[in-house]
């Protein structure tokens, strides 16, 4: 099954959820930045909960970043999904590598640390973006997340990601799901949500048993009637392009790309999100300083 997102809502009307199925995103972030296991679960986990909510947004172009800085040796965790759930991602040091936990899980927590902030960024296209920003409780992403919804959205929230490495290193299933409480939920609606989440357990063996994200959502949430409002597909999105390269050289100015002209003969960008790099010749950089003096 190709990687898909669902939305769903009760139809008592007390929550609303959306679960994704992300294997096949994560292996090419995988294969583009070339992570190590744990690597590959940290930002597998990051692409997924992104890929939720840039789906929510409204209005085309819109986006939301998700950036994690935790203080571990993986460094920064970047994620950035349009709204209809595309995603690319990023992580500082790809090859940071930890031992096993004692339970012989990954070590996300460690690698990811917990000595930082989670932040999102929801960029609109209004005059400033929105940001908002907590700190982290443990590094594992998941319930960081809800933790961020809870505090800067004062919406009541349950998350559960997952990333599960082949011992090729390659990406045997990911996924996960965002359970959000609605006006008028009250204890006994919590206490459900808890119940099925404790039963049904860890995200990638649900997905191993069934890779479709409605079924995720029934088995977490089985004491629920859902409703299924949309389905649709998502990936590994870039959205670079030459014209945007050459407006990074253009930004950085005419002494400094005049010493770039002089220094290397030439130029090539590579993206940080994607394996895409673009070349420019001694003559196309002469060409652009030239247009920026007009």
């Amino acid at each position: 099954m190709s990687d898909q997102l669902v939305r769903a809502i009760s139809r008592d009307g007390f929550l609303k959820a959306v679960a994704v199925s992300t294997r096949d995103l994560t292996e090419r972030a995988r294969q583009i930045h070339k992570t190590t296991p744990v690597a590959t679960a940290a930002l597998g986990r990051a692409l997924a909960a992104c890929s939720m909510m840039g789906n929510a947004l409204k209005g085309g172009g819109a986006s939301v970043t998700l950036q994690i800085k935790g203080g571990g040796p993986l460094g920064t965790v970047l994620a950035v999904s349009d709204n209809e759930g595309f995603v690319r991602g990023t992580v500082d040091n790809p090859a940071a590598d930890l031992p096993l936990r004692p339970d012989g899980k990954l070590d996300v927590g460690g690698a990811v640390g917990c000595e930082g902030t989670l932040t999102v960024i929801r960029d609109l296209h209004m005059k400033e973006p929105y940001v908002g920003s907590v700190a982290l409780l443990g590094g594992e992403i998941a319930e960081d997340l809800a933790a961020y919804f809870v505090e800067s959205e004062q919406i009541p929230t349950a998350c559960g990601l997952g990333v599960l490495v082949d011992r090729d290193r390659s990406v045997l299933t990911a996924g996960g799901y965002l359970i959000q409480l609605l006006p008028g939920a009250g204890e006994d609606v919590i206490t459900k949500v808890e119940g099925g989440i404790l039963a049904a357990g860890a995200v990638t063996s649900l997905l191993r048993e069934d890779g479709s994200p409605a079924s995720l959502l029934r088995r977490v949430l089985p004491d629920f009637d859902l409703e299924i409002l949309e389905t649709s597909p998502i990936g590994y999105r870039c959205t670079c392009s030459r014209e945007r390269m050459e407006r990074a050289l253009i930004s950085l100015g005419p002494e400094e790309l005049r010493s770039l002209i002089d220094d290397q003969d030439h130029a090539d960008l590579t993206c940080r999100f994607c394996d895409n790099v673009q070349h420019f010749s001694r003559e196309q950089l002469e060409a652009l300083l030239s247009n920026m003096k007009k």
